[in-house]
Order: C-alpha cells, then sequence, then structure tokens
C-alpha cells in the first residue's frame, strides 16, 4: 500500500465522506484534529489500519466500515463524539428537506435550491455558529444560481435580479418579494395558484 498508495482500497461513500469531514477538521480547526491526507495515513497505516484487519487477504476485502472505523481511532476519544456537532453530514433546511454538505474543498459546501432557505434571516453555519456555509443556490432545476457566503446579504442585495430571472424561467414555482416573510418549500405552486 505504501507502493501504490491509498487507492488501492475501495473507500466507498461512507469513509470517503468521514475523511473529507475529518479533514476539514483538521485544515479548519487544526490540532488536536487528525491529518487525514494521503501522505499522513500512509505514513500511520499501523496506527489507524492495521488493528481493524481481522485476517482480510485482499485490499478488495476491506469495507468502508474497517475504513471509517480506523479513521476514527485517530480522533481523540474525547473529540470523536464532535464530529457529527461540528462537520455534520447534512443540513436541516426549513423546507423540511434532510441536505448533504460536502467537505471536499476549502470550505464545507450546501447546494440547495434557492425555495428551500425562505423564511430564514440567518446564514446557515457549522461547527458551533463559527464558520458559514459556502451556499451554492440552485434553481428548481437544480442549476446553480449565485454562491454566497451570506445569505442575507443575498436576500437584500440580488435576491430581485435572481426572482425576475426565475419567474420567468420557473412560473410554477413561488418567487415572492420578500423571501425571509415566505414559507420554505421543496414543491412547486398548488395548481390552480
Amino acid at each position: 500500500m505504501r507502493e501504490h498508495g491509498l487507492s488501492l482500497l475501495d473507500w466507498g461513500k461512507e469513509a470517503e465522506t468521514l475523511r473529507q469531514r475529518l479533514g476539514w477538521l483538521h485544515r479548519g480547526l487544526g490540532a488536536p484534529w487528525p491529518d487525514v491526507s494521503d501522505q499522513a495515513l500512509l505514513d500511520r497505516l499501523e496506527d489507524w489500519l492495521l488493528p481493524f484487519l481481522s485476517g482480510t487477504a485482499s485490499f478488495s476485502a476491506i469495507n468502508s466500515g474497517t475504513l471509517s472505523a480506523g479513521l476514527m481511532s485517530l480522533v481523540p476519544h474525547d473529540l470523536q463524539r464532535k464530529v457529527d456537532a461540528l462537520a455534520p453530514t447534512h443540513f436541516d433546511a426549513p423546507s423540511g428537506s434532510h441536505v448533504p454538505i460536502r467537505y471536499d474543498g476549502e470550505w464545507p459546501v450546501l447546494a440547495i435550491r434557492v425555495q428551500e432557505l425562505f423564511g430564514l434571516d440567518r446564514h446557515p453555519a457549522i461547527a458551533n455558529g463559527t464558520v458559514p456555509l459556502t451556499l451554492e443556490l440552485l434553481s428548481p432545476a437544480h442549476r446553480p444560481i449565485q454562491t454566497t457566503r451570506d445569505l442575507p446579504g443575498f436576500w437584500r442585495g440580488s435576491w430581485a435580479d435572481v426572482r425576475t430571472d426565475m419567474r420567468g424561467r420557473y412560473p410554477k414555482h413561488v418567487w415572492p418579494e420578500n423571501p425571509l416573510l415566505a414559507a420554505a418549500t421543496s414543491r412547486a405552486k398548488p395548481r390552480g395558484t
């Protein structure tokens, strides 16, 4: 593995997501969150992977759960419960949707349809409210409209232009003048309205 790298492992979605979250915690919050970069993991194979291998004879037999358990073993015990609170996997939108958060870039990203944030007057954040999510605001067709790290500023500023454009493209959806007073929704307008 040291010769050919971590790509020999079948990370799966669960382990890859955990690795991205831990990587962001290390980059964003620093020590004592562990470095889970390729080189750091290769240097510490005996610490995080070897103890979780139970007679596995091939790399393909190492499953995502084993890799996740190994990665979590690198997190100091007193911080293991804080992973979900500081770097959650999902955001609970005002619309009721459970939207995944991506940790594959410099900042955590939430790609969400803009109507699902109606009524929200503060910017979504993680790490006990200290790190704002980068919002990729999407149209009803899940196409990017705008990226922001200041939702209240978006509502006060460029929302009027976005609203005008979106009303023409998606007339079956609600586009209120004041999104702070509108109810969040993941649906189109009811028929006949």
